[in-house]
Formats: structure tokens, C-alpha cells, sequence
């Protein structure tokens, strides 16, 4: 469960298919993708199907950053990504330095470190042009499901008076060679003779909250409500190696919001799918388990149709997009985002108008 509500009144992102959240949100919106084969190859020497934002359009590093030592590619490409999705959700604002709660890769493959740390923020406020708080930031190297743990931490910092306002986000890339050979030996990419597989994706996407009604302390009012915020574990995740998958967890974190933001049934979601049926799978157990917590005709979005699967930028771009969808009367109110990740994260949000609780 999460304490309390926030805001949502900021918005910024960088995807394959916009290099902000208005133009993001209008190619999703209109069903445009950006598949494209590149030049990395699968194993049967075939060209890599991917969503990737086009490099020449990325922010080159600052030289300050450029010459830190140590930095992988896939850690130096998630600062590109990330630099100008956070600049533009907090552009215009008082140079105030914010807490940011983010959300990153999972360490996967299993044994290998999680790809970011506490010191990708130090690079990232650098990379931004934007001080943050760095004593109460944190990151959650948890994936797609990440986002969630983060909302959650920061819904109770807001209700805590820890901070009036706080910065959550993710960000993400597969373009990374190891892991996407690890993936294509598994046939989890899409791919000739694989139609159970995602397209590798990337992104980043970044959200202002406040406390309910205090708006973004630069005159502008709230695009969305967050009514709850739920996370669970799903301990059968896809690389477990003796719990069976059931399903529980998904079905854990739709409780646990529904527990923290009871209210009218849900009329649309934002489902966290990326391409493979097993998420699919783990929603219609959530789904029939929670059957009358929706409306008949609700509708149905997955942004990874257009974005592919863009890792832990997913579930941020899923909230992002929700939020804007909703503030634009695109989407109706209520509004249910889920995300799954890899391993155990599961997580759930619901959003409603902001004049809604």
C-alpha cells in the first residue's frame, strides 16, 4: 500500500518515437512505431529488429562526463537518454536541487551487477545541467516494475514532509551487446521463426510530483492525480528456478492499490506487455482475480507496440503517458498502469483527474 496521493504536474521523456513527451505521446497516441533492422546480428546472422532513438538526435556527453573512467557503453548511452527527458520536466523551474528517485536495469544476466548506481546520478545532474538532492535520491535497479518501487518511496517521502516536491523516473537501453546475445540465445527477441519475443527498445521519462494541490512551483497546475501506488514479488518470475509461476504477484500489487485507492471501477489501462506472451499470461490472471475493479469497455493501451521493450523507461513512459492521456481527456479517469519485470517487481498505479480522489 502507499500513503497519501501526489500530483503529477511534470513530464518529460525521450523515446524512439519523440524526442519529448508531447511528441511521444502524439506518435503513441497514433499508433506510430519505429522498427528498424540495424547492424547488430541474431545468432542465425540475421539483422536485430529494434526501437532505438536515432544517435545524431542524442545529446553528445559533456566533457566532463565524457572523461570519467569506467563508464560502459550502455551507461554513457542512458545518460544520453536520460539527460534531456529530465531537462525538460523540470524546464522553467527554480534551480532548487530536487530529489530523484529512478528506476534502472535489473542486474541481469544473473551474476553481473546492476548496470547503474548511486554515482549514475551524480553523472546524470551533471549530464542534465540540473542539481539534485542527491542525500535523498536513490536508485531501484529493478526494471520494468521499477518505476512502481519508486512511486511508492516517494508517495511516502511526500506524505512524510520529507520533500514537497520529488522527481521519479527510469530509464533504460537493450542496446547492449552481451545482453542482447544473451536474450537471442534464450529466443526471447523477435526474430525469424521466434514470434514469442520482444523488440529490444529503449528510453527515458521523467515525472514531477507534489503533494496534492501545490502544483509545480512555477504557476502550473497538475496534469494527473496519483490516487495509490501497490508492489508486490512474484516469486515463480521467469528465472525462478524451483517457485512455479502463478501469477501471484501482478495479482498482489493490483491489491495492494485497489487497498490504497478504492474508488470507481477502472476505465483504462496502460498494460506493461512487451512482446512476450508470459506477461500477457500474468495479466489475465490479475485481470479475472480483480474482474469487477473494471468497467466492461475499458480500454486498453501497450506502449511497446510502438516503443518496444524499453526496459526500465517502460514503466516511467507508461505513468508519463497516462497522466497526459488523461489530462487531455484522451483516457478516462480512472486510469490503471502495471508493469512486470524480469525478475520479481511487479507494480501497479492508479491515476485519476486531479480534482478526483
Amino acid at each position: 500500500m502507499s500513503p497519501g496521493g501526489a500530483d503529477i504536474v511534470r513530464v518529460g521523456m525521450v523515446s524512439p518515437v519523440g524526442l519529448s513527451a508531447e511528441v511521444t505521446a502524439a506518435a503513441v497516441q497514433a499508433g506510430i512505431a519505429r522498427f528498424q533492422a540495424g547492424s547488430i546480428l541474431d545468432r542465425r546472422f540475421n539483422p536485430l529488429v529494434m526501437a532505438l532513438v536515432a544517435t545524431p538526435d542524442l545529446p553528445p556527453l559533456i566533457p566532463e562526463v565524457d572523461a570519467v573512467l569506467g563508464l560502459t557503453s550502455r551507461q554513457m548511452r542512458m545518460l544520453r537518454l536520460a539527460g534531456p527527458a529530465l531537462q525538460e520536466c523540470l524546464d522553467g523551474l527554480p534551480p532548487t536541487p530536487l530529489p530523484l528517485l529512478l528506476a534502472g536495469p535489473e542486474p541481469f544476466p544473473a551474476g553481473r551487477p546492476a548496470p547503474i548506481g548511486p554515482v549514475f546520478l551524480e553523472h546524470l545532474a551533471r549530464q542534465s545541467g540540473r542539481a539534485l538532492a542527491l542525500a535523498h535520491s536513490r536508485v531501484f535497479p529493478a526494471g520494468r516494475a521499477g518505476v512502481f518501487l519508486a512511486l511508492a518511496a516517494a508517495l511516502e517521502g511526500l506524505a512524510a514532509r520529507r520533500y514537497p516536491r520529488v522527481v521519479v523516473g527510469g530509464v533504460d537501453t537493450l542496446l547492449d551487446l552481451y545482453l542482447l546475445g544473451t536474450l537471442d540465445l534464450e529466443e526471447r527477441l523477435r526474430a525469424d521463426g521466434v514470434f514469442d519475443g520482444a523488440i529490444p527498445g529503449e528510453g527515458a521519462a521523467f515525472l514531477l510530483l507534489t503533494r496534492p494541490g501545490a502544483g509545480d512551483g512555477a504557476g502550473g497546475g497538475a496534469l494527473a492525480r496519483m490516487e495509490g501506488v501497490g508492489v508486490a514479488e512474484e516469486l515463480g518470475h521467469r528465472y525462478a528456478k524451483d517457485t512455479p509461476y502463478k501469477g501471484d504477484g501482478l495479482d498482489a500489487a493490483f491489491r495492494a492499490v485497489f487497498a490504497a485507492a478504492p474508488g470507481d471501477p477502472v476505465r483504462a489501462v496502460y498494460a506493461g506487455f512487451n512482446g512476450e506472451n508470459f506477461f500477457a499470461k500474468e495479466w489475465g490472471v490479475a485481470f479475472l482475480r480483480h474482474r469487477k475493479r473494471f468497467v466492461e469497455d475499458h480500454t486498453m493501451d501497450h506502449p511497446a507496440d510502438c516503443v518496444g521493450d524499453a526496459g526500465a523507461g517502460l514503466g516511467a513512459m507508461m505513468v508519463g503517458l497516462a497522466a497526459m492521456a488523461v489530462a487531455e481527456g484522451q483516457r478516462a479517469p480512472r486510469c490503471l498502469v502495471w508493469g512486470s519485470s524480469d525478475l520479481a517487481a511487479r507494480g501497479a498505479a492508479l491515476l485519476s483527474k486531479p480534482q478526483e480522489r
